[in-house]
């Protein structure tokens, strides 16, 4: 058994340990810092995901519209450095709804969003007076909107997004929103620290040394190998098993998991438009069957389900240049908490009910009933707590830090959050948001009624 020390050894080389190890060595110059993680970087969930970024968050207050924006100001200044090498666009983000009713909801929360600093809602609905809606730009991310567009003007939607169902009734276009490369962001960031004197190692860590209340070092188990790693400072970035990590120094951390799958498949007929943003069905649907095939589900207990009601939420975008026929798919309508498990398992309903699910909201997908696209099916597990709200900054153990709980958000808000935890360990100021993201907040009388109340997660 061998020893080595480090100033700071983390956990985890997804998108968050990445990004701290990022800010740590190019940002505050603590360049003795260890990267450790059994699998490749960036393999686990930080590539699982739609790879989309977003302001557009609910209170109570305006931690997670103040940490997005200045997540996405990060993500913006690496992308004029580097060129743009991880293709961040501003599509935005486009709710859209077939019931009338929504349309005040949408309204709501374009004007809360606003409140906390996502930008004027601005409202389109033929009749009022205002600036004229802009489209967006299929590329890039500068000289475009921010806030939101609520457009009820029916002649406006089949202007803009003539794809949408001829039930839609209004959608509302979050514009300080789009997506981006996870895998060249990742590479990008892990690049400019590894130059910066950050190492990565292969290794899975398999204990904690503690004195008292104080990390010593970690041991690390490489080909039946262990290593011993003197350091005092410790980042749990370990994703779904930041639980697990937290065990080995007695810690029980306010975490559970859900899985979430996403289905890709090959457009092959064109049905999906290139030019879309993020498109995101507002309503609650039943999957639409013959009913030949209504019966047959309906005698089979196992199949009964797929009669149901399934929650909104199915959203979708076009996947790599505009000359490819990729579309990505997600719809998560199991939340219960799982034990995460790898490689994940799969439910051999999914494709069908996602394909389905999306004549809700592009109807030309009605093709594809008969003779579906052969299906790639992963995912991962969004590792959240019950407000949906980050882990960032010291736990109990003096020395042991945290950034998780990232739940699907991980990718868009790892530049901040590790920006964030990065200031909580050189001991620089910290951003207004802080507090809000501390696992200590649990222990505030006003934050616990306050989680009594809490109604929205912002999640998708």
């Amino acid at each position: 058994m061998s020893s080595k020390s480090v100033d700071v050894l983390i956990c985890g080389a997804g998108i968050a340990g990445i990004s701290t190890a990022y800010h740590l060595a190019v940002e505050r110059g603590i360049r003795d810092v260890l990267l450790v993680d059994e699998r490749p970087p960036l393999s686990l969930t930080s590539d699982k995901s739609t790879e989309c970024y977003r302001n557009w968050w609910p209170g109570p207050g305006d931690a997670m519209v103040s940490m997005m924006n200045r997540s996405i100001d990060i993500l913006e200044r690496l992308a004029d450095e580097s060129g743009n090498i991880f293709q961040l666009n501003r599509r935005g983000y486009l709710f859209a709804t077939a019931e009338p009713a929504r349309l005040e909801t949408f309204r709501a929360h374009g004007e809360e969003a606003a409140t906390l600093g996502a930008g004027p809602l601005r409202i389109h609905d033929g009749k009022s007076g205002g600036p004229a809606y802009q489209p967006a730009s299929l590329e890039g991310y500068h000289h475009q909107p921010i806030g939101a567009d609520l457009i009820t003007d029916p002649a406006l939607i089949r202007e803009h997004f003539p794809y949408l169902s001829e039930a839609t009734v209004g959608v509302i276009h979050a514009r300080r929103a789009g997506w981006f490369s996870a895998q060249q962001l990742g590479m990008y960031m892990l690049e400019r620290a590894r130059a910066a004197g950050v190492r990565l190692r292969t290794g899975r860590v398999t204990g904690l040394d503690l004195r008292g209340d104080r990390i010593q070092g970690a041991r690390i188990q490489d080909n039946g190998t262990e290593e011993v790693i003197a350091t005092r400072q410790v980042v749990n970035a370990a994703g779904p098993f930041v639980d697990e990590l937290a065990g080995m120094a007695g810690l029980e951390l306010p975490v559970f998991s859900e899985l979430h799958t996403k289905l890709s498949i090959q457009d092959h007929l064109g049905l999906f438009p290139r030019e879309a943003p993020l498109l995101i069905w507002a309503d609650p649907q039943r999957l639409p069957w013959k009913p030949e095939e209504t019966q047959l589900l309906a005698e089979d207990p196992e199949t009964h389900f797929l009669l149901e009601t399934f929650p909104e939420g199915i959203h979708a975008r076009a996947e790599g240049p505009l000359d490819s026929n990729v579309v990505l798919i997600l719809w998560t309508y199991h939340t219960d908490p799982v034990q995460p498990t790898f490689p994940i398992p799969q439910d051999p309903y999914n494709p069908e009910i996602a394909l389905r699910g999306m004549a809700a909201l592009v109807p030309a997908f009605e093709a594809y009933f008969e003779r579906p696209p052969r299906p790639f099916v992963d995912g991962g597990y969004y590792t959240k707590t019950q407000e949906n709200r980050p882990l960032v900054g010291p736990l109990p153990i003096e020395g042991f830090w945290i950034i998780g709980a990232l739940s699907g958000f991980g990718l868009m808000a790892g530049p901040a959050c590790g920006e964030l935890l990065s200031l909580h360990i050189a001991g620089e100021a910290l951003p207004s948001y802080s507090d809000w993201f501390l696992l200590s907040r649990y222990q505030d009388p006003q934050y616990r009624r306050l989680l009594e109340t809490w109604d929205r997660t912002g999640q998708l």
